[in-house]
């Protein structure tokens, strides 16, 4: 498979046509190795518009929903990233030249993940995901869907800092940009969205009686 040209088709036809006109995002993702941030065995879907699967229970993000996540959170070179369960988002965003840390809590997901990242320069730190690695950051994206959002990712934000991520509790998600300002937090729904519900944040189960 000629992935070169499956980056480039991947944007041309998934990224571009879908309103992401952030320039350094189209050529970090014309560069960054899709491919060898999933399973072996998934190599083929890639640059599909599928999610790859990384490790049991644990997907990438379709590359137009992704992208169009980064491009509404206004990425700036030198800002601090927070990718919790991103590692696409995270190796694009450094490649962007941010400041990334890719956070994960699954071994298996990190053995997968964590050469190519390596390099590519970018810091790896397992925890779990509830519990963001300790610093305040300009940017938190998340590259999946949780049915809440966590108050202490809200907190890792510095002022002004945007948290990126989709809130789904039904069929159909929102891809949901939270910043956090001086009197609280305001929170955008900027598109639909439905990715895989990350392993501990689906949504709680109502006992009928």
């Amino acid at each position: 498979m000629d992935y070169v040209a499956a980056r480039n088709n991947m944007v041309e036809s998934q990224v571009r046509v879908n309103d992401v006109t952030d320039m350094a995002l189209q050529r970090a993702m014309r560069h960054v190795e899709r491919e060898r941030l999933c399973a072996q065995s998934q190599g083929f879907a890639a640059y599909g518009e599928v999610e790859a699967m990384i490790a049991p229970n644990r997907y990438l993000m379709k590359a137009r929903d992704i992208s169009k996540l980064m491009h509404v959170l206004s990425p700036k070179a030198g800002e601090s990233v927070l990718a919790i369960a991103a590692p696409y988002a995270g190796a694009v965003l450094a490649h962007a030249g941010l400041n990334v840390i890719v956070q994960e809590q699954d071994a298996r997901t990190l053995a997968v993940v964590e050469p190519y990242l390596k390099t590519l320069g970018v810091k790896t730190q397992t925890q779990a995901f509830a519990s963001p690695v300790a610093g305040e950051y300009d940017l938190i994206i998340i590259e999946g869907a949780v049915s809440e959002v966590p108050d202490a990712w809200l907190k890792a934000l510095k002022i002004d800092g945007r948290l990126g991520v989709v809130v789904r509790t039904s069929a159909v998600g929102k891809a949901t940009v939270f910043t956090k300002l001086d009197s609280g937090v305001s929170a955008r729904e900027v598109f639909d969205s439905s990715p895989s519900t990350l392993p501990g944040f689906e949504k709680a189960k109502s006992f009928v009686f």
